[in-house]
């Protein structure tokens, strides 16, 4: 009996070995397959979302890594993709977590808590820049992350203003916000010949275009803006439209009053019809070009040496149209050469009172006589 209960004791002890052996076997592989399936997180991670923010430690990594890949569809899969923008606002000092709210409850995101993980995965938790935005649904939300890192439109508008020579609209794309150098704007529209033919107005024009695109945008504004019936009206003057575009621009600068381009346009017509000179102070404005010391490119008064200054855009020197626009004609500036005034008057010059208005005459004599006291 005792060797028997010897025996049975031996053979138990070997089963309890061998069965503590598998355990420790299977313990040690869970591990491992554990451990490693822990270190796959974050990489997987990475691979669908990018790399994590460098602020975040160990734990923090595999946490998020493992939340943002049970979110994965939610955050890269769009809400909508055939929907349109919608406004959207951050406010100064507002939490990431309000911000992710918000974003869900606009229906931009389909789960704010998995889009806040993605920011703080990320580190763009504290990059959001306040401002004005508009979002799409049709982005996933790991772009709209991004998205909310620049608040500056992606367009902005972009002003002429009515009588501006291209050196004029050059100065301003430094402050406009597109990124344009001015010289080379200034090279291109100089090449083409486009003084007059950059429609003054307000145009909504991408950032990044460039002046090949916003030169077609201007000249495209023109064309049409120059109807058919203000075709006709050039031709009934005797004006080509390069013509007509050149006295437009020097009836924009004669004039403060707008209602009375049709006027001043009349006299210059009345004018060429018989060959007189022009004697137009603005074509001499443009010929002398920047006045350093008034810091403008339209000098005024103008002495008698700027009257003799010898230039073929001079109208006091040379009769006739100059060879060219001396700035940028409105809508209004070229309405008034197609369809002028019917007058007698070759004259005119500015009324004593300040209004910006003028007197006309027909003759000379008359026009000495609407001289300032």
């Amino acid at each position: 009996m005792d060797r028997r209960w010897k025996t049975a004791v031996h053979k138990t002890m070997k089963r309890y070995k061998y069965c503590l052996l598998l355990f420790l076997i299977a313990l040690c592989a869970s591990a491992a397959l554990g451990l490693w399936a822990v270190n796959g997180i974050p990489q997987r991670a990475e691979a669908t979302f990018g790399p994590p923010s460098p602020a975040l430690s160990s734990g923090q990594r595999i946490l998020f890594s493992w939340r943002l890949l049970r979110a994965a569809d939610d955050l890269t899969t769009p809400v909508n993709l055939w929907g349109t923008e919608i406004p959207f606002q951050i406010s100064l000092g507002e939490s990431p977590t309000s911000v992710a709210q918000r974003l869900e409850d606009a229906g931009l995101v389909p789960d704010g808590a998995a889009f806040r993980n993605f920011l703080i995965y990320a580190g763009l938790d504290t990059q959001l820049q306040a401002g004005d935005y508009a979002l799409s649904p049709a982005l996933p939300a790991t772009e709209i992350a991004y998205a909310l890192l620049d608040a500056t439109p992606a367009e902005v508008p972009f002003a002429i203003l009515a009588g501006w020579r291209l050196e004029e609209i050059a100065e301003s794309l430094p402050t406009s916000g597109l990124a344009i150098a001015p010289e080379v704007f200034l090279r291109e529209a100089h090449d083409r010949n486009l003084e007059g033919y950059l429609l003054p107005g307000v145009y909504i024009i991408p950032r990044n275009v460039s002046t090949k695109t916003l030169l077609e945008v201007l000249t495209a504004a023109f064309e049409q803006a120059v109807t058919p019936e203000m075709q006709a009206g050039f031709t009934n003057q005797g004006l080509s439209l390069d013509e007509a575009v050149r006295l437009a621009s020097i009836v924009q600068r004669e004039t403060v009053v707008v209602d009375e381009m049709p006027l001043i346009a009349s006299v210059f017509l009345n004018r060429l019809a018989l060959g007189m000179k022009l004697e137009s102070d603005p074509t001499v404005q443009y010929a002398v070009g920047y006045n350093a010391a008034q810091k403008t490119w339209w000098t005024n008064p103008l002495s008698r040496a700027d009257l003799a200054f010898d230039s073929v855009y001079n109208t006091y020197l040379y009769a006739g149209l100059p060879p060219g626009a001396i700035c940028n004609p409105s809508l209004e500036a070229l309405r008034a050469v197609a369809f002028p005034a019917q007058t007698p008057y070759f004259y005119f010059r500015a009324a004593c009172d300040g209004s910006g208005q003028h007197n006309f005459a027909e003759t000379y004599e008359e026009h000495l006589g609407n001289g300032c006291p």
